[in-house]
């Protein structure tokens, strides 16, 4: 059964950068689709950042981050990776990475989070 663990959170000062990994293992996550979500204090968790499955590799991210965030994969070691770049106080969140098979997406597969703090 496949499982994916996020990690590279941690605190940085706005204007910093981290990069987040969501490794998988117990099977080939390359024909994953995987999403980058977010939850911050008090609010529902929302969509960031998404990839699509290896060969297709299409990405799309929310309006705020698009420019300063980049979704990546690398297939050899089962990971895919946000680069965070020019990070504000208002990305302060939980990031989960969470995956998907099929052209349907449907997200089954759950990390348990990593904090992501931006202090200003």
């Amino acid at each position: 059964q496949v499982t994916v663990t996020e990690s590279g959170g941690g605190l940085v000062q706005a204007g910093g950068s981290l990069r987040l990994s969501c490794v998988a293992s117990g099977g080939n996550f390359s024909s994953y689709t995987v999403g980058w979500f977010r939850q911050a204090p008090g609010k529902d968790r929302e969509p960031v950042a998404r990839i699509r499955w290896a060969g297709n590799d299409d990405t799309i991210y929310k309006e705020s981050v698009r420019g300063r965030f980049t979704v990546s994969r690398d297939n050899a070691k089962n990971a895919v990776y946000l680069q965070m770049t020019s990070l504000k106080p208002e990305d302060t969140a939980i990031y989960y990475c969470a995956a998907s098979q099929g052209v349907t997406v449907r997200w089954t597969l759950w990390g348990q989070g990593t904090q992501v703090t931006v202090s200003s």
